[in-house]
C-alpha cells in the first residue's frame, strides 16, 4: 500500500460539465474532493424485495412510514423532487448535474456483499454508471460490511425480531470474487478516485473484515496484500486502503495502541468517519464533538484522518422505540452546518500534505435524516451551504 504524501491529481467535477450550471456558476471546489456518501436503498433489488422490501420500492416503503415523536418532529421526510429511484440514470443525471452545481464533486457509494452476492449494488450499475454525464463526478466505494438485524432495516416486516439477516464475514473464495469484481468493474473507470495511481478502497467496519479472516490481523494483513497485488497486475499502483468509521470516539491509550496496531498490520492508508462522533441533541454540541474527536485522532496517527460533517440525525423510521432523545433537535439548519463544513475546510488547507478529503453525510441518508438532497422544509438550503463554503463566501 502506499500512503500519499503529494497532492492527488484531481478530476475535478465540474470541469467540462455539459449541466446547464456554468463554471463560473457552480462552487469551486478546486483541490478538494467533497465528497457526499451515497445510500443505495432506494429501488428494488433482489435481496431487499425478498427479505425487506416486498413494495418494489426499496426502504421508501419505511420512510414514508415516518411518524413524529413529540411535538414538532419533521416526519415523514418529504423530498422536494419525490420519491425517485436510485437505480434511475435520469434520475442520477440531475443528482450529477446538481452537485456539480453546488460544489460536490464525489460520491463514496455504499456497496454490500451478503449471502454470496452483491446487494444494492443496483443503484451503482444501473443508475450513476449508466447515467450520461456519470464521468464527470468522481466516485469511489465505500464496503459496507456491518452485520444486519432482521428488523434493522424494516421492523414492519420483522417486528421485535433481532435475529441476524444478514452476516458480512465472508470466507477466502468470496473475497477473491469480490477483488475481482471491484477491480475490473469500478478501479477501472476513469473517474474512480486514485490517490498517487492507487484507488481508494473504503471498508467500514474493519473489525468484520478481520473476522473474516479468523480474527487474526497477520491473515487480514495478508489479504489487504492480495487485494494490492491484484490491482497492480491491473495496472495500478497497489490500493489505498481507507477505514471508514461510524462516527468516531474519544480514544484511552489502550484502543489508541490497538489502533496503530491495525493500521500497521493491514497496511491502512487513511482513517475517516461516516457521521460526525460525539451524537447530542444540539447540532452544535454534535459538531464541537466531532471536531474533538478528529483533532485528537490527527495528533496520534501518523496516515491522514478526513473530516467529515454530518446534516443531522434521525433514524426514527427505523425504530419504534426512539424518540425525542435520539434525534438533532436543537440549533439545526443549514447555517450551522455551514459553520461545521467551514471548519471542515479549515482543517483540510492545514493539512497541505495530505488529499483535500471533506465528507458529508450524506447525499441521501433520507431514512437517517441526513442528506443534501432538496426536501420540502429547507429547499436547497443545504446544498447552497456547500456552494457559499467551496465558494469562500462564507468567510
Amino acid at each position: 500500500m502506499l500512503l500519499a504524501t503529494a497532492t492527488a491529481v484531481f478530476a475535478t467535477a465540474c470541469a467540462g460539465s455539459s449541466s446547464s450550471a456554468s463554471r463560473s456558476e457552480s462552487a469551486q471546489t478546486n483541490d478538494y474532493y467533497v465528497a457526499a456518501f451515497v445510500w443505495p436503498s432506494c429501488h428494488d433489488d433482489s435481496l431487499g424485495h425478498k427479505y425487506l422490501w416486498p413494495d418494489g420500492e426499496g426502504e421508501w416503503e419505511v420512510i414514508k412510514k415516518g411518524d413524529a415523536r413529540f411535538e414538532g418532529h419533521q416526519q415523514p421526510k418529504q423530498p422536494l423532487w419525490g420519491y425517485e429511484h436510485d437505480d434511475d440514470p435520469a434520475v442520477v443525471e440531475r443528482w450529477i448535474e446538481t452537485a456539480q452545481k453546488y460544489g460536490v464533486n464525489t460520491f463514496i457509494y455504499d456497496w454490500y456483499w451478503f449471502m454470496n452476492g452483491p446487494y444494492l449494488e443496483g443503484a451503482l450499475n444501473d443508475g450513476f454508471l449508466k447515467a450520461a454525464n456519470n464521468e464527470q463526478m468522481n466516485f469511489y466505494l465505500m464496503w459496507a460490511n456491518h452485520f444486519v438485524k432482521k428488523n434493522y432495516w424494516n421492523y414492519h416486516c420483522y417486528g421485535d425480531d433481532e435475529t441476524i439477516l444478514f452476516d458480512p464475514v465472508i470466507d477466502e473464495d468470496n473475497y477473491k470474487i469480490i477483488v475481482d469484481r471491484i477491480i475490473s468493474q469500478y478501479f477501472t473507470r476513469p473517474n474512480y478516485v486514485k490517490i498517487d495511481g492507487c484507488p481508494v478502497f473504503g471498508i467500514f467496519s474493519m473489525d468484520n473484515f478481520i473476522a473474516g479472516f479468523g480474527g487474526d490481523l497477520d491473515k487480514a494483513g495478508e489479504a489487504v496484500r492480495y487485494f494490492d497485488e491484484k490491482a497492480r497486475e491491473a495496472g495500478f499502483n497497489g490500493v489505498h486502503l481507507q477505514e471508514i468509521h461510524g462516527g468516531g470516539w474519544k480514544l484511552n491509550e489502550a484502543s489508541a495502541a490497538s489502533m496503530k496496531e491495525k493500521i500497521e498490520k493491514l497496511g491502512i492508508d487513511s482513517e475517516a468517519f461516516y457521521n460526525m462522533g460525539g451524537f447530542d441533541c444540539d447540532y452544535m454540541v454534535h459538531g464541537k464533538n466531532g471536531i474533538e474527536i478528529r483533532e485528537q485522532w490527527d495528533s496520534i496517527f501518523d496516515v491522514p484522518v478526513y473530516p467529515t460533517v454530518s446534516i443531522g440525525w434521525d433514524d426514527t423510521p427505523r425504530f419504534p422505540a426512539k424518540g425525542a432523545a435520539d434525534v438533532t433537535r436543537f440549533n439545526h439548519s443549514p447555517v450551522t452546518f455551514a459553520t461545521y463544513l467551514q471548519a471542515a475546510k479549515e482543517y483540510a488547507d492545514r493539512h497541505p500534505e495530505q488529499p483535500k478529503f471533506i465528507m458529508i453525510n450524506a447525499w441521501n441518508e433520507w431514512v437517517e435524516g441526513s442528506y443534501l438532497l432538496p426536501d420540502r422544509l429547507n429547499g436547497y438550503g443545504y446544498l447552497e451551504a456547500v456552494r457559499d463554503v467551496m465558494d469562500g463566501r462564507y468567510e
